[in-house]
């Protein structure tokens, strides 16, 4: 993990089914190189909040799949498991998911490159003097010595730099090895960018959500940022997760025999190759469908299909 150059391409389950089209390729994370479908750790308890050994010892088994699958990009927060209702931002959390990431994986393979993000507290956005500790705390959950790619998950500031200028001094001090930014506008990305190298973009973006993020998105792929989009598959119901009813992705689906998660995410790789896919899950059975959402290629046709859909 703390090494990963990204040299070897990790090997794919052959009795999976998942073959080696688009679900097998990859994009270079900043100094690592990753498969474009990876695995965000939100959902690892499920589409509610229960808790209790089952849950943790079926999260364990799922991460420890997830990585014989060949996924090598992990993307996960302090506070995550959450969960919230539909239409609604506010969301709980039950803070486990670091730690059972440890359980699973450590020692973690040398290619596996494991996202976090920092910002969000129970009581708002985190001061920048208060970052550090949260890295620190992640680095103990993780136990590691260096995180592989920190997030800053800002929250209404009209200026980033105090807080990303925080990160970039604990990257410095060689807690961290690469940063990004998340939730963030065009004028954040040229601020950060002055204050120390960006390597991913992690922003709202999906099938029915419109486009407000196709300029910072195309700005990524012209600068060779990842563009790592967050509720991809879940869309307009963001926290509540599932997968939302759209006549035009069910028809879709149907033509390809495919799920509606893959159509969403087969439409979210087809932005640019520089676009990541972290869809997350509790059940081997999404996971296994999610990793193959590359093989489905969508014609012209059903992209620009696609595009007009409003959940």
């Amino acid at each position: 993990m703390q090494n990963s150059q990204g040299n070897a391409s990790p090997s794919i389950n052959v009795s999976s089914g998942i073959a080696e089209s688009k679900s097998g390729e990859f994009w270079q994370l900043g100094a690592d190189r990753v498969r474009r479908i990876g695995f965000g750790a939100k959902r690892l308890a499920g589409s509610g909040l229960p808790d209790g050994a089952d849950v943790r010892e079926r999260a364990i088994a799922l991460l420890r799949r997830v990585v014989e699958l060949g996924v090598n990009h992990l993307d996960t927060a302090a506070f995550y498991p959450s969960h919230g209702r539909a239409g609604e931002t506010e969301f709980e959390s039950l803070d486990w998911a670091n730690d059972v990431i440890r359980q699973a994986l450590a020692p973690y393979p040398d290619n596996l490159v494991i996202a976090t993000k920092v910002g969000p507290t129970k009581n708002g956005l985190a001061r920048p003097d208060e970052l550090r500790g949260l890295v620190e705390a992640d680095l103990r959950a993780l136990s590691v010595d260096t995180l592989d790619l920190v997030y800053l998950r800002q929250l209404r500031l009209e200026s980033i730099a105090e807080h990303f200028g925080a990160l970039a001094e604990l990257q410095a001090k060689g807690m961290i090895r690469q940063l990004g930014i998340s939730n963030v506008r065009v004028s954040h990305l040229h601020e950060a960018r002055e204050i120390a190298p960006v390597v991913a973009v992690q922003n709202r973006y999906s099938v029915g959500f419109g486009r407000v993020n196709d300029e910072i998105l195309q700005l990524c792929g012209e600068l060779g940022i990842a563009f790592v989009p967050f509720f991809a598959v879940t869309a307009e119901s963001r926290e509540a997760g599932g997968v939302p009813e759209s006549d035009p992705v069910q028809e879709i689906a149907a033509r390809h025999g495919a799920t509606a998660a893959q159509v969403r995410l087969a439409w979210t790789l087809s932005r640019g190759p520089h676009v990541l896919a972290i869809p997350g899950t509790s059940s081997e059975r999404h996971l296994e469908e999610n990793l193959r959402a590359g093989d489905l290629v969508l014609s012209p046709d059903e992209l620009t299909a696609l595009d007009s859909v409003i959940d």
